[in-house]
């Protein structure tokens, strides 16, 4: 017997854990469904909240529906039991009727075929008790037996002329049962007796359970209009995040394509205007890259191509000199002076080159104090008339304020009057140039204005690109040396003293350069 029980409870503990395994197994699963995407994630929660809300509303009409239905029936047998009580009064007077008058009475019948026919109008159960709780009188088919009692609560309630109602199970039948309690008699009499009307509802709870079959079945169909409402619910949702993610796919493969929503909700349209703008900046990223990397290529061939010049001629007077060819003592001299003057060149080249580098990247640092542009312009141009006379140019200084002061690097404001000075000096010849300085009331103006060649309209926007020399410069460049980074080096260091630059140009008339700087 004992090694049985034990092989059973060693099955239930298998059944069990197997049971265990089964429900972790559903637990993983609809986990991961419910994680997997915004269509189960939608469709999970609405059929969980409608399952629960569901039942809540089940038990709620079960819950409510049994008390409506029970209290109804309470009364109502309640109307019976004083119905019933009119109706018996109309007799003898039971009220002075006790259980061994009641044995003894030749009323005893007709008082028993009364309450029997009472009984069935009613379609309850008739008791008549007396104040201690015994049974005078039933419409059942059964003797009364000696000491039969009610139950005392009810003597109690018809003693102080009270009515009760309850509900009890039949101890028999299983069934719930509804009781009702009045006091036998008017309310002239005094109250000996009560009367007890027992009631067993037929389909009560068959007629619950139909409707709440009913219920079920309403549920249904809404859960199934439910499943149907979140499947366009969760398709209106993920629609435009599908697009988006097939767009960032495009954008990942480089093709920079923005979206377009029409219905989509407000956190899908801050997503999507997000994305445009990554798109877009992206974009623009990529075009700078092709930009700077375009940039760069011509860069260096500009570079290689103004470094080429000057060092092929040096390679070719040094290997001139080195095989002998040259025996004149004038003639080497000469190819020296070339030498020297194109290596002065390359330098000067190298050095603007790095400048430049430095000022696009922002590596130069100004340290700007305030400075008398009137008394800087003056000693630039006087260190530089020496160079003007050699090619017989007059430099005039021309001023309409006596202090002209502005906060700036003193050496960088040196560097664009002298590189200023410098183009004019080359483009001009025999000729004269006006450094002229004017105020405003925001700002300080330099002026340089030459009579040279000037510059061609079709060549005046480029003179700011690097190595861009115009046609009528090109062989005035070459010869004095020119790199072709000194109008891009000033406009760079005006820009970093908040300034801006203009040009003026006529060709054969000559050429002027507007620098405004804000005033202090």
């Amino acid at each position: 017997m004992n090694n049985y029980i034990s092989l059973i409870e060693k099955q239930v503990k298998k059944l069990l854990q197997k049971f265990k395994k089964l429900g972790l197994l559903l637990r993983y699963f609809f986990k991961k469904q419910f994680n997997r995407n915004i269509y189960t994630r939608i469709l999970f929660i609405n059929i969980i909240c409608f399952v629960l809300c569901l039942t809540a509303l089940i038990a709620f009409f079960d819950f409510s529906v049994k008390q409506v239905t029970y209290n109804q029936i309470q009364q109502e047998l309640l109307r019976k039991a004083k119905r019933a009580n009119f109706a018996l009064l109309q007799k003898e007077s039971w009220n002075q009727l006790t259980l061994s008058e009641y044995d003894s009475s030749n009323i005893a019948q007709k008082q028993q075929e009364k309450i029997k026919f009472l009984s069935d109008i009613f379609d309850a159960k008739i008791t008549i008790f007396d104040k201690s709780a015994n049974i005078v009188a039933t419409s059942a088919n059964q003797e009364i037996v000696p000491g039969s009692q009610v139950d005392k609560s009810f003597a109690k309630a018809i003693s102080s002329g009270e009515t009760i109602t309850a509900k009890v199970i039949n101890k028999e039948t299983k069934e719930l049962t509804f009781i009702a309690a009045v006091p036998m008699g008017d309310s002239n009499d005094i109250i000996i007796n009560g009367i007890l009307l027992e009631a067993t509802p037929s389909k009560l709870d068959h007629n619950i359970a139909k409707m709440r079959l009913y219920l079920i079945l309403v549920g249904i169909f809404v859960l199934i209009m439910i499943i149907f409402v979140s499947i366009y619910q969760a398709e209106h949702i993920s629609k435009p995040i599908s697009e988006l993610s097939t767009a960032m796919a495009e954008l990942n493969s480089g093709n920079y394509v923005t979206q377009q929503y029409h219905s989509a909700l407000d956190e899908v349209k801050i997503l999507i205007d997000q994305f445009n703008k990554l798109a877009e900046k992206m974009q623009k990223i990529q075009e700078e890259n092709r930009s700077v990397e375009e940039e760069r290529t011509r860069l260096f061939s500009e570079i290689s191509h103004e470094l080429r010049t000057p060092l092929t001629a040096v390679q070719g007077f040094v290997e001139a000199i080195q095989d002998g060819i040259v025996q004149d003592k004038d003639l080497l001299n000469k190819y020296l002076e070339i030498i020297y003057t194109q290596t002065v060149h390359i330098n000067r080249l190298v050095d603007d080159m790095l400048q430049l580098s430095r000022l696009e990247s922002g590596s130069i640092k100004l340290e700007k104090t305030p400075l008398n542009l009137i008394t800087l312009a003056h000693r630039v141009i006087e260190s530089m008339e020496a160079l003007a006379r050699s090619m017989n140019i007059t430099i005039i200084f021309e001023k309409n304020i006596d202090q002209a002061t502005i906060m700036g690097d003193i050496d960088r404001i040196e560097q664009i009057i002298r590189n200023l000075l410098q183009n004019a000096i080359n483009a001009s010849e025999n000729g004269e140039i006006i450094v002229k300085i004017e105020s405003s009331p925001s700002s300080v103006i330099l002026m340089v204005r030459d009579n040279g060649i000037g510059i061609s309209s079709d060549d005046l926007p480029h003179i700011w690109d690097r190595f861009y020399q115009s046609k009528s410069h090109r062989n005035i460049g070459k010869a004095k040396g020119g790199s072709g980074l000194g109008l891009v080096i000033v406009k760079q260091l005006v820009l970093l003293h908040n300034g801006k630059i203009d040009v003026e140009s006529h060709l054969g008339i000559g050429t002027t350069f507007y620098v405004h700087f804000p005033a202090l």
